[in-house]
This record gives structure tokens, C-alpha cells and sequence, in this order.
């Protein structure tokens, strides 16, 4: 290379006639309005130099552009010019071939970039994508113009909808890129090739959508038709729609223009906010402020796990797709055997449906070792408990786990509802003990409660949360108290399920409000599909604790006791005559109703938002008096347990989120009617009336405790 000029977060530099302009703005190349600028300044530069005949532009580091700065967002270094929109123009409209290089996650705005390039070249294992959709926006720099323009209507409604990118192989496939390169040289050597063909520039605006017009309607009224099943209650993917759908019907120009406002009106929408929320909050999850950013980690490079039930399966699995070795300890040979068959049938049943090679399974599987001896937890650096869910159980395999585990191991309780502090004391280094609240099943339930007890030790949290990622999950730490925050606030959201049932909505009412609201599944359908057993367990242990003037539904004992546990017995809540399709019942209505008539109550029609403010504001409440309580780092962090554990709409950004948005005022004088009606379990907890009453939010309450 000749001619190196480097400016700010663009360098430029000459290999021959060739100018090579690299984005270096770490860690992911975004487009800020420093990067736009010096750009444009270096676009101005090479065009207006007779040497120069092309260029081509790459990236400095991991890929080559992660698309727009979200930092920006609603801010005014957005609006600094050139906009990313307009400098996408500005390459297109450039007199000399350019030469996109991809490699590494080239999503969003950084494909747009590449789109207004005339010709690209990818590395075979880019990420390229338009995820836009997934933070409730759409592609606003050109991508629903030019995309379908270069590959056809059908593969860019698939890619811009869903947002799910496509690596470089695959983008050869579709037409996104003309060749696949193994770098900078290789590229610049595809430039030079293009001046010898004298093809010059190839500018995507000026192509036509290809497809008959009468068959592209057909596919855009059947892609409708598809996203009311497929997105129900989101804005997004019909923005993208209409969008993608002008490219077809509307000169360039018209279709760029049209696609602007759509995004403007996408990007101030509450469910873009949800997202970004979401987006942000699942990123800040990590950041625990008591832990130095640079402590000394402990490797975690093989684990143990006790137990080889479902939930000792599913976690030993998530070690293995990660890479990591893992031993199986079960009590008995044919427990042990019993989970390795699960294992194997969990692992066969992805294979049948495309999802992993043989040689993949047969490495995943290799990665797991099945033992009946205590003693092959020896060489692990974590050992992880996910025996019975009883505290005299679990307390005596942690003296084992204590005699034979390495002196610098971690080691976990996969507990729901138990004190970890009580696990702790069973063993001679309480400090290297915490919890690890996998979900069901674990192998594919992304959400990962890290337990703190007050002993456990800075780098053993550190150490855990690391852990987390590298198994790929979602690791959030959380204090210790009954049922952790997750299922600690899912009490509420239950017992006011019940409570409205008792007082005049049935099961089918509640659950079709919640599932309007965005849940997948109301609270009676999920508590059939996970078992009325295991609930009902935690409620009799409960029980022991229960104040006697608190009010308590016993319609789940009512039920239970008929050997209704859900699904697995084909009848809970619902019944499920095929298996899986929950049918009201007569026989539970009819509990009900003498549960109504025994409390003294006239039942009465119960609106759909008095079903959804019950619901959601208990859950909100709870979650406040977990943050007075310092058993949550941050107001977001529940978010993100919800968010990634409990099915919560993404779209609506989480329960504290939802608090927020409308409004804590309101949350607060409804909990205030509640509790007039109801008793002290709806009194508002004293940080959300705080809140309320100074006109604030829990993201504010976030930047002030955490910053």
C-alpha cells in the first residue's frame, strides 16, 4: 500500500489505482456522525484524483460496519450530514466502481453501506443482515429500496421481516454479493478485474424489481396474511411490509422518500422504544458495580453436574453444544441411564429436523461423560447441583460436592425457590457457593439467574457470569430470598389469576387477555404445560408460612386432588383431549363456581383491562419492593429476566419498562384502589410510590443507583 492518509475513524490509503478507504470506529465500525463525515470528506478526495480508478471500502477489525451508532438515537448527532442515508447515496452516485468489502457482522446500516456500493465481495463466514425489524424499526437508509431490487421480492421479505442474517456463502447464493474473497488483497484484486472488464459502476436504483407485477401482489398479500400469524401485535414487520412492498410499486426516489417517513414513524413508536429498551438493558445486565471490570477470573473449562433429571440433562447439554466437557453424576446406573437416553433423544430429535450434523452430535455427545461415582467431580472447575428440590437433599449432596470437589471450584445449586445462604452452610467454603437458576429446558431457555449469597466471593460471580456467556446465556445476578426475582414475582401474576377467577372471569378469559397483551401463553395455559404438581409442591410449602388472614385461593389444591396436573395427565386447568389444544371444562368451572359461592361472592363480569392491570401491576409492585430490597441490581435487569425467562413480550420492553410507560402515577392509584378493596398485598411498595409521587420512572431510579 501507497499514499497512507489516515483521518479520524477513516483511514485511506492507495494500492496502485486502487484507493482502499477502512472504517475504524472499534468496536463495531458503527456509523457515528465522525465516521459519516470523514468518509464523505475521503469520497470527495478519491473522486476528484484522475490516478485513483476504484475503490474499495472495509473494516478495520472484527466486520465491517455494524450498522447505525444506537447511541445517536433521538439524539442530534443523528441528524449531522451527510445522514446515513444520504451517504449511501453519495457512494452509489460515486463515477468510479466501488468495491464493498464484507466480513465479520455486517448488519443494518453497515449492509445498506455496502448496498449503495456497486459491487460486493464477502468473506465466507460474514453475518449480513438487515435486523432493523427486531428493534421495531425498518432499514431507513435504503434497504427496503435496494434489497429487493437486487435479489427479488420473496428472499428480501424473508431477510427483512425477520431480520435474520445470512453469511457469506448464502449471500453469494441469493445475489446480495458477486464473490467470495479471503481478504483485502483479494478484493482489491476483484476491483482491478472490474476496470479490466470496463464494467464500471452498477448502481442499484436504476434496477427493477424482478418478478411479473400480478405474481409480486400475490406474494405481498400472502406475506400479509403470514405476518398476522406470525407477528401479532407488532407494528414492525408491516412497516417493513409496506416498505419493501413500495420498492415494487413506486419509482426509486419515491419508494427512498416514502421509506423515511415510514421510518420516522416506526422509530417513535412505543414498541421500537420496547426494543431499544430491551436492546440496551440485556447489553448493561453485565455490569455488576461492586465487581472491578479486570478482576481475576477463574477458568471454567470442565464442568460437573449432579443429577441427570430433566434439568441435569438439559444444563449438562448446554455445556457440551458450548464446547465445554462435562460429567454427569447420577446416584443409580439406571437414573444415569435414563438421562443419557433423554440426552440422546433431545439431541436426535434436532437432528431430525435439520438443526445439527451426525458429526455435531456425535461431538456433543462425546463431550459428556456419564458417570455413578461422586468422585469424577474431582477435576471440574464448576460443580453444579440439580438434585430434588428439597433442602435436606440438597444440603447433604453439598457436604459431598464439599469432600470432593477441588479446592478452587465453584460450586452451584440449580435451585427455583431454595435459601442458597442454607446450601452454603453445608460446606467449609460458603464463599465459592451461589446459585444458578437454570430455566426449563436448559438446554434451550436462554435466561440464567445468578444467585449471590452473602458469603459467595466477588470472583466467583464474576467468574459465573462469564460462564454464562460462553454457554450462551443470558446471565443475570439476582440476591437470595423465596423464589429469587423471576418466580418470586410470578406469585402475584398467578394469585391474581386465581383471585379473578374466583370473582368471575374464568381460566379462557384471563389467558386470552394476557396472550392479546403478547405473552405466548396466559398464566392457567403455562401452569398445565409445566405441571399443577410442582406448583402445588411450592404452595404446600408455603403454606407453612402463610399468615391466616391472607388471602388464599385453594382451587389449585382442588384441582391437583382430582390427579389433574396438566397436560402430562391430560387435564389441569384445561383439558387436552389430543394432547396439546387446552379445552375449558366443565368440571373445573364448576369448581370454581362453588369456591365463589363458598368466599360469599357474587360473581360478575370482569373487563379485560381490570384482568390485565391485576395482573401486570402485582407483577410491577413485586418488582419494586425486589429493587428496595437490593435483591436486584437495576429495575432493567428484571426486564431482562422477564424478558428472557418468562416469555415476556419483547415488544413491550419488560414489566418495569411497561411501569414506566404508562405511567407509575397510574400503576399506583390503581394498586391504591386494589388495596382499599383487597387488603395489604396490594399496598403500593414505598419505592413505587416514591417514584410516582415525584413524577419519576424506574429508568430514572436506574441512572441515579447504578448510573
Amino acid at each position: 500500500m501507497a499514499d497512507t492518509l489516515s483521518t479520524g475513524p477513516v483511514h485511506y490509503e492507495r494500492d496502485g489505482e486502487i484507493a482502499v478507504l477502512t472504517l475504524d470506529n472499534p468496536p463495531v465500525n458503527a456509523l457515528a456522525k465522525e465516521v459519516r463525515v470523514a468518509l464523505a470528506r475521503h469520497l470527495e478526495k478519491v473522486v476528484n484524483d484522475d490516478e485513483v480508478t476504484a475503490i474499495v471500502i472495509c473494516g478495520a477489525g472484527r466486520n465491517l460496519c455494524g450498522g447505525a451508532d444506537i447511541r445517536e438515537f433521538n439524539t442530534p448527532a443523528r441528524d449531522v450530514k451527510p445522514m446515513s442515508r444520504d451517504l449511501v447515496n453519495l457512494l452509489e452516485d460515486c463515477p468510479k466502481p466501488m468495491v464493498a468489502l464484507i466480513h465479520g457482522p455486517t448488519l443494518g446500516g453497515g449492509l445498506e453501506l455496502a448496498l449503495g456500493c456497486h459491487y460486493r465481495v464477502a468473506k465466507a463466514d460474514a453475518q449480513i443482515g438487515l435486523p432493523e425489524v427486531q428493534r421495531g424499526v425498518i432499514p431507513g437508509a435504503g434497504g427496503t429500496q435496494r434489497l429487493p431490487r437486487l435479489i427479488g421480492l420473496e428472499a428480501a421479505l424473508d431477510m427483512i421481516t425477520t431480520g435474520v442474517p445470512v453469511n457469506g456463502e448464502k449471500a453469494l447464493e441469493l445475489g446480495i454479493v458477486d464473490a467470495i474473497v479471503s481478504g483485502l488483497r483479494t478484493a482489491v484484486a476483484f476491483a482491478r478485474q472490474v476496470i479490466d472488464d470496463n464494467r464500471g459502476p452498477r448502481r442499484i436504483s436504476a434496477m427493477k424489481v424482478a418478478g411479473d407485477p400480478d405474481e409480486n401482489a400475490t406474494i405481498i398479500a400472502n406475506y400479509r396474511t403470514k405476518l398476522a400469524k406470525t407477528s401479532r401485535g407488532l407494528l414492525a414487520p408491516f412497516h417493513c411490509l409496506e416498505s419493501v412492498a413500495n420498492a415494487v410499486t413506486l419509482p426509486f426516489d419515491e419508494g427512498w422518500e416514502r421509506e423515511a417517513e415510514i421510518s420516522r414513524m416506526a422509530m417513535a413508536s412505543a414498541e421500537s422504544r420496547s426494543l431499544v429498551h430491551a436492546f440496551f438493558a440485556e447489553r448493561q445486565v453485565a455490569k455488576i458495580p461492586d465487581i472491578p471490570a479486570d478482576i481475576a477470573l477463574r477458568p471454567i473449562n470442565k464442568a460437573a453436574i449432579i443429577g441427570a433429571g430433566t434439568m441435569g440433562g438439559g444444563i449438562a447439554m448446554s455445556f457440551a453444544n458450548a464446547g465445554i466437557p462435562v460429567t454427569v453424576i447420577e446416584a443409580s446406573q439406571e437414573n444415569l441411564d435414563n438421562g443419557m437416553q433423554r440426552i440422546q433423544g433431545n439431541y436426535d430429535a434436532t437432528r431430525k429436523r435439520g438443526r445439527l450434523s451426525d458429526d455435531e452430535m456425535a461431538a456433543r455427545l462425546g463431550r459428556i461423560t456419564p458417570s455413578t461415582d461422586y468422585a469424577d467431580m474431582a477435576d471440574a472447575d464448576i460443580v453444579i447441583e440439580a438434585v430434588f428440590e428439597e433442602m435436606d437433599v440438597k444440603q447433604s449432596v453439598f457436604a459431598e460436592i464439599d469432600r470432593l470437589a477441588r479446592d478452587d471450584a465453584i460450586l452451584a445449586t440449580n435451585t427455583s425457590t431454595l435459601d442458597v445462604d442454607a446450601i452454603a452452610q453445608a460446606t467449609k467454603r460458603p464463599e465459592s457457593v451461589l446459585g444458578t437458576h437454570f430455566f426449563s429446558p436448559a438446554n434451550v431457555m436462554t435466561l440464567l439467574e445468578v444467585v449471590r449469597a452473602e458469603k459467595t466471593s466477588q470472583d466467583v460471580v464474576a467468574s459465573v457470569m462469564a460462564m454464562a456467556k460462553a454457554i450462551n446465556k443470558v446471565g443475570v445476578v439476582v440476591g437470595v430470598c423465596d423464589g429469587f426475582v423471576g418466580n418470586r414475582m410470578l406469585a402475584p401474576y398467578f394469585r391474581q389469576g386465581d383471585f379473578l377467577v374466583e370473582e368471575g372471569a374464568l381460566p379462557q378469559d384471563v389467558d386470552r387477555v394476557i396472550e392479546e397483551y403478547g405473552f405466548r401463553m396466559g398464566p392457567f395455559r403455562v401452569s398445565d404445560l409445566a405441571g399443577l404438581d410442582i406448583s402445588w409442591a411450592i404452595e404446600k410449602r408455603r403454606a407453612e408460612t402463610r399468615p391466616a388472614d391472607e388471602r388464599f385461593s385453594p382451587l389449585l389444591d382442588s384441582i391437583c386432588q382430582l390427579g389433574r396436573y396438566g397436560q402430562k395427565t391430560g387435564a389441569g386447568w384445561y383439558r387436552y383431549e389430543d394432547g396439546r389444544t387446552a379445552l375449558p371444562d366443565p368440571v373445573v368451572e364448576e369448581l370454581i363456581v362453588a369456591r365463589s359461592r363458598e368466599m360469599d361472592l357474587n360473581r360478575r363480569p370482569i373487563g379485560d383491562e381490570e384482568i390485565l392491570q391485576r395482573c401486570l401491576y402485582s407483577m410491577i409492585n413485586e418488582g419494586a419492593k425486589i429493587l428496595e430490597e437490593g435483591l436486584a441490581i437495576r429495575a432493567s435487569d428484571i426486564d431482562v429476566i422477564w424478558l428472557n425467562g418468562y416469555g415476556f413480550p419483547r415488544h413491550r420492553g419488560g414489566p418495569m419498562f411497561y411501569g414506566d410507560t404508562v405511567g407509575l402515577r397510574a400503576v399506583c392509584d390503581t394498586l391504591d384502589r386494589c388495596h382499599r378493596e383487597w387488603g395489604d398485598k396490594w399496598q403500593p411498595a414505598a419505592l413505587l410510590r416514591q417514584l410516582a409521587n415525584a413524577g419519576s420512572s424506574f429508568a430514572e431510579w436506574d441512572k441515579r443507583k447504578v448510573g
